[in-house]
């Protein structure tokens, strides 16, 4: 969108950085009660026994009942705004009210690729531009609920904490190498042997279940992959007196977090380490305003990933099984970024299976990543 009189914009905020922490952290933990824990109840208050948190059990919502959804979405989307424009916009000098006008002009077109360059982690995906109407949220249709997210309507990256390293661009290889890095024990009921075939299908893969299995190759100064892959738990460990950050943890439960990566990758810097990174951790998005969820990424980016993809809420791993067998599939196998797959997958999954859980997930830089391969002829 064009500039005012051929300037930039830019307005000095009266919050504070605590206050948008707290209120990010709430919006997550509110995608969280009202919908991934979402349990209907009959007329009398108690739960309906065939239908047990109904949002959470799978991917595909589409056989729900649509106005129990589109309350609940509504209420996401107006959470959403409102951390946006009544929290970190908010002010009632000329200046701010400017800059917040301007802004939601700009956010209500469809189809920008937006960097927020910020060290305040907000999870942009999930914020939400304002209805045009007066019309009761919970009265619009679902489609258009869906349309008022940040991460339906454009492609975005967070950045703003790590910079990524720039060096030669990578020969494109036959066979990408890639890895699974993960918890035997999660996700059995869901799509994740499939993910893993997927992972598998037309690379080199390594599979790393343990502690010890980062350790060895993370310490290698050639590690070289294009595509990680991590499903398995995480959780937030105390960091005192620093906020606490997120560890992940394989099979054998030993936790690896951003120190760990820092100690491992220090000297390999300059290292052909240039990975996309999708970290989907089982509650690796569950923080307070005290949790510091960007620490691993920020590690990993500083020290050569591309990017990180992750799920900015605790995510239920039949959605998350799901999501990352379509993210996969896409990025091995076309020549899309990692921007442009994340906003499809949003809207795919919006559309298709009337989920809103595709604009949960964000990118920590890498909204240009791709895979560069080369097909059999050219071999």
């Amino acid at each position: 969108m064009p500039a005012l009189k051929g300037t930039e914009h830019k307005a000095d905020l009266g919050v504070r950085p605590d206050e948008v922490h707290g209120a990010a952290a709430r919006l997550c933990a509110r995608w969280k009660e009202r919908f991934v824990d979402h349990q209907p109840v009959d007329d009398k208050g108690r739960s309906v026994r065939d239908r047990q948190r109904p949002f959470a059990g799978a991917a595909d919502l589409s056989a729900e009942p649509e106005g129990e959804l589109r309350a609940v979405v509504a209420d996401l989307a107006r959470g959403g705004a409102s951390l946006l424009f009544d929290t970190l916009l908010r002010g009632d000098d000329v200046q701010a009210a400017t800059f917040r006008s301007y802004l939601r002009s700009a956010l209500s077109l469809e189809g920008l690729r937006i960097r927020f360059d910020s060290d305040l982690h907000v999870p942009w995906p999930m914020v939400g531009v304002a209805p045009d109407t007066d019309t009761s949220s919970a009265a619009l249709p679902l489609e258009a609920l869906f349309s008022r997210f940040l991460g339906h309507r454009h492609q975005i990256e967070h950045t703003g904490d790590a910079y990524a390293w720039i060096g030669a661009p990578r020969a494109p290889q036959p066979l990408p190498a890639v890895s699974l890095n993960h918890d035997l024990r999660v996700g059995r009921t869901t799509r994740a042997a499939a993910v893993a075939d997927a992972l598998a299908d037309g690379t080199l893969c390594t599979v790393r279940t343990t502690y010890d299995d980062l350790i060895r190759d993370f310490e290698k100064p050639d590690l070289d992959e294009q595509l990680m892959y991590f499903w398995c738990h995480g959780e937030f460990l105390g960091n005192a007196p620093e906020p606490a950050v997120l560890a992940i943890r394989l099979t054998d439960g030993t936790p690896f977090d951003g120190h760990i990566v820092r100690e491992l990758r220090a000297r390999h810097r300059h290292s052909p380490f240039h990975p996309l990174v999708v970290l989907n951790a089982c509650h690796a998005g569950v923080s307070g305003a005290s949790g510091d969820r960007s620490f691993l990424g920020r590690m990993l980016i500083e020290h050569g990933a591309q990017g990180v993809l992750g799920p900015l809420i605790a995510m239920p791993q039949a959605f998350a099984a799901e999501y990352a067998l379509e993210f996969i599939a896409r990025y091995l196998h076309t020549q899309a970024t990692a921007g442009r797959i994340v906003h499809d997958l949003a809207r795919h999954f919006a559309a298709r299976y009337c989920n809103p859980l595709g604009v949960a997930y964000g990118l920590h830089g890498g909204m240009d990543a791709h895979l560069e391969r080369i097909d059999e002829g050219e071999a």
